[in-house]
């Protein structure tokens, strides 16, 4: 074993002084969060919020530079991409320590054992972690990896291949998204060992910028900076997320100071932070994001897709954007993803036309009418500020093609696991992207992989497309494919699109260096209190 130099020991030492003096004067930063998270392996989830939190925590091989799609280096220094887009070597970063908690002291650096253990995770179930904690693994379900890819080898220490079963040029995108956040393989074998494996998604580990501390549920997440970051010392000491569902409270309290940062605010919200422009300012950007309704592909009414295209038809969407979006700044929805990304369909368009959609019904076989749960969203999304008021509206349209919609809603954690089981008939959604590519909204949504229930899409035919689409290295091909995947979609009507949005974040004054992802994602790296 190498014994460090005196020179080594001394810098190591005037470093940890330095970053102990910095949390000293730092100020804490607390976010006003909008619903409390799943918990936080982020493999595990898929919401916003969950990833809001873990995104802080955890860090993938890749990541995206600030404010952009673009792929940057993150736990991978270097990759090497096969010019068949069938394999994948990366080059870890060496000297990353994961976080040093209460609760696990890493014995070694970061090395090609986390990245071969997190994504055995995915692909594994007869991993002996996956038999001590059996867990469904949503995006990567969804995206079917367990069948995508073909192997993983450890070429060495600090080098890893990803063997592909067929090209696919979005694969490479995936290694900087929330759900590929690497996990230690020495933290989950210690789980292991003491039959402890589920503390894995409450006390989480990783290496980014900020480890956690405590979590008092449906209340406070206070997260502080890592000692032992590998990137530059962070600025804030202590992060805090301050779960508050009510947004005008959270308006409230942003305004008062108690919190810093917010979750995105609505419309009707920033009337308020505009008299207060010497206290606060608005991040704003137009986010690869999409609202809609998903039907139940299972079970009766919405199985049959007469009964889909009348429901459909028969919103007066621009009623509900008079209501939801009094500013104008967002833009009705028509397909599965915004206009801004290559390969949007120009050609297909909404329809409000109720005598069409009582039509539609009477030759379903619904001639007088029928009766069933649309489900509110029951937390605010920049794409669908207001839940129960759309679902109020769109109850109204209803009523007057003969349709008896009655509103359910539940508490959020309940609200996804009860739709993923498949007890709804319709329940509001939403995604955002963060890739820029047509892909990541049409695969992780609406490809047979993610249709593990039976109460979601899959449609051969659309399939193929996308699927030939993500082999493709012909970005025209890929454009014509997704194009022409579209045209399935709106007519099959999985979904009822409704809105594309622009996301505001407020945040006090003296908040500096805070940079708004493209998908209205909210990243605390490097954000700090003046």
């Amino acid at each position: 074993m190498k014994v460090p130099s005196p020179l080594f020991r001394r810098l190591a030492v005037g470093a940890a002084a330095l970053f102990l003096a910095t949390l000293a004067t730092a100020k804490p930063l607390v976010f006003c969060s909008d619903a409390s998270p799943e918990g936080f392996d982020p493999g595990l989830w898929d919401s916003a919020s969950t990833g809001t939190v873990t995104k802080q925590i955890f860090q993938g091989l890749l990541g995206f530079k600030r404010g952009s799609t673009e792929l940057e280096p993150a736990l991978a220094q270097r990759w090497e991409l096969a010019s068949d887009a069938r394999s994948i070597v990366f080059e870890l970063r060496r000297g990353v320590r994961f976080h040093s908690t209460a609760f696990f002291k890493p014995g070694r650096d970061f090395n090609a054992d986390d990245v071969l253990f997190t994504f055995q995770r995915f692909i594994d179930p007869k991993l002996p972690f996956n038999q001590a904690f059996p867990a469904n693994f949503i995006y990567p379900s969804n995206l079917g990896l367990a069948r995508l890819i073909e192997g993983m080898d450890r070429l060495d220490d600090y080098r890893v291949r990803f063997r592909l079963r067929r090209p696919d040029v979005t694969f490479l995108a995936n290694f900087a998204m929330a759900w590929a956040g690497i996990q230690s393989a020495e933290y989950a074998a210690q789980l292991l060992r003491t039959g402890r494996a589920r503390q894995i998604n409450n006390q989480p580990v990783g290496t980014g910028p900020y480890r956690f501390k405590s979590y008092a549920k449906d209340d406070v997440i206070r997260l502080e900076a890592n000692p032992d970051y590998w990137g530059p010392p962070q600025r804030t000491g202590k992060l805090i997320f301050a779960i508050t569902r009510e947004p005008n409270v959270r308006i409230q309290k942003l305004l008062a100071g108690e919190c810093h940062v917010a979750a995105p605010a609505r419309d009707v919200d920033l009337a308020a932070l505009d008299r207060r422009p010497e206290t606060v300012r608005v991040a704003k950007a137009q986010a690869l994001n999409i609202s809609y309704l998903s039907f139940n592909l299972r079970k009766p009414p919405t199985d049959n897709r007469l009964v889909r295209e009348a429901l459909d038809i028969a919103i007066d969407r621009n009623a509900i954007f008079r209501a939801l979006f009094p500013r104008g700044d967002a833009m009705q929805a028509v397909s599965a993803f915004p206009p801004a990304i290559a390969g949007y369909n120009k050609g297909l368009k909404n329809e409000y036309d109720p005598a069409r959609a009582r039509a539609l019904l009477a030759e379903a076989g619904f001639k007088d009418g029928l009766a069933l749960e649309l489900w509110a969203l029951p937390v605010t999304r920049p794409t669908n500020p207001n839940g129960q008021l759309m679902a109020q509206l769109i109850q109204q349209d209803w009523a007057r093609i003969g349709v008896r919609a009655s509103i359910r809603t539940y508490e959020w954690g309940e609200y996804l696991k009860r739709a993923n089981n498949g007890e709804h008939s319709v329940y509001m959604s939403g995604w955002a992207g963060e890739t820029g590519d047509a892909d990541e909204f049409l695969t992780p949504n609406l490809s047979c992989a993610a249709n593990t229930s039976g109460v979601k899409f899959c449609n051969r035919e659309f399939e193929a497309l996308i699927d030939e689409a993500r082999a493709s290295v012909d970005p025209v091909l890929r454009q014509q494919l997704y194009q022409q995947a579209q045209v399935i979609f709106k007519r099959e009507r999985p979904w009822i699109t409704m809105a594309h949005s622009t996301v505001y974040i407020p945040m006090r004054r003296d908040v500096q260096g805070f940079v708004m992802s493209p998908n209205g994602a909210v990243d605390f790296e490097n954000v700090y209190r003046e």
